[in-house]
């Protein structure tokens, strides 16, 4: 057998991966065109979800698990083989290939990667979504959680979560969007078992997505906006046609820390354009309710601002017991 021998030719060997994320059967082209090209489609696991839409469309899969050598031996005389691989990416077979390339004394076939299908972002949802359904089927306090027992939490995680941006922690940051984030799809998972109004994470998600469609109407309409006050004046009149309220008051959740509850009524007054005068009367109540206005008018936050004002009142504290010459066990 000479070297321009068509046994001489070394082939190929593509390595399909798919994402358990993306619908099987959704592929791209150009593995649609490898799979029908190829002389050999392998793949390892039988109950692969992509062989049942492999099959229907006319490729015929063998299910083996062929070794490197072995892999390389079938592409001889310039086959093509393509292996499906299984959902942890064949390690054993790409190390093993790996190393009869570095031998040096093997005649490699072109090897090839080729991604089937991709993830979209925020794919890693629906891993979310599956592994809260399990935790609330099998877990023993997961499954007996309902929205009542579960409200603290939303509210602890929404200070944790506030706590991180203003540390400026971006580490910190990141894992409490993900405990905010938890709260919605356990929240949801809990409402598909309602006997009369059930409702489920995509039905939140399908509402906030039309939400923000109707109140950006310069993004996804006719109406143009060059500023922010723009942006605000129509998510304001959009919001108001939607809720039709009697009162600026409504919708403001009276549960709410007291600087911050003051802020949102003071913006309401605000933005409606009432002249509503400040109750008058006695005691740091009165008083803490016009710094708070103020500090609304003037576009600032009181609660923000009175937490870092608490900061620096902590560090203080912690400087003052730095001072001490010893406790009272020394």
């Amino acid at each position: 057998m000479n070297a321009t021998s068509p046994e001489a030719v070394p082939g190929r060997i593509v390595l399909l991966t798919t994402s358990h994320r993306v619908a099987p059967g959704l592929l791209s082209w150009p593995a649609w065109q490898a799979l029908r090209a190829a002389d050999t489609v392998l793949c390892a696991d039988g109950a692969h979800p992509q062989l049942p839409y492999l099959r229907e469309a006319g490729i015929a899969v063998t299910e083996a698990s062929p070794t490197a050598r072995e892999l390389v031996d079938a592409c001889a005389g310039g086959r093509t083989a393509v292996v499906v691989a299984t959902g942890e990416g064949e390690p054993a077979l790409t190390d093993g290939l790996a190393r009869l390339a570095g031998s040096g004394r093997v005649r490699m076939p072109e090897l090839e990667l080729l991604p089937a299908s991709y993830d979209l972002p925020g794919a890693r949802l629906l891993d979310l979504v599956q592994v809260m359904d399990r935790i609330r089927l099998e877990c023993p306090w997961s499954s007996r959680q309902t929205h009542e027992g579960l409200a603290k939490y939303g509210i602890e995680e929404a200070y944790e979560l506030v706590e991180a941006i203003e540390a400026g922690d971006r580490e910190e940051l990141r894992e409490e969007l993900g405990d905010v984030l938890l709260q919605v799809v356990f929240h949801s998972r809990i409402a598909e078992e309602d006997p009369d109004a059930p409702f489920s994470v995509d039905d939140v998600a399908g509402g906030i997505v039309a939400k923000l469609i109707h109140r950006h109407p310069h993004v996804f309409g006719e109406e143009t906006a060059e500023t922010p006050e723009d942006v605000k004046e129509h998510w304001l009149r959009t919001k108001a046609e939607e809720k039709r309220r009697s009162s600026v008051t409504e919708g403001v959740p009276l549960g709410q820390p007291g600087l911050a509850l003051t802020a949102k009524l003071a913006s309401r007054v605000r933005t409606a354009g009432l002249d509503v005068p400040l109750p008058e009367g006695d005691g740091i109540g009165y008083e803490l309710l016009a710094l708070a206005v103020r500090a609304e008018a003037d576009g600032v936050d009181p609660e923000a601002a009175l937490r870092a004002a608490a900061r620096v009142y902590r560090d203080a504290i912690k400087r003052t017991e730095g001072q001490g010459t010893g406790g009272a066990g020394d």
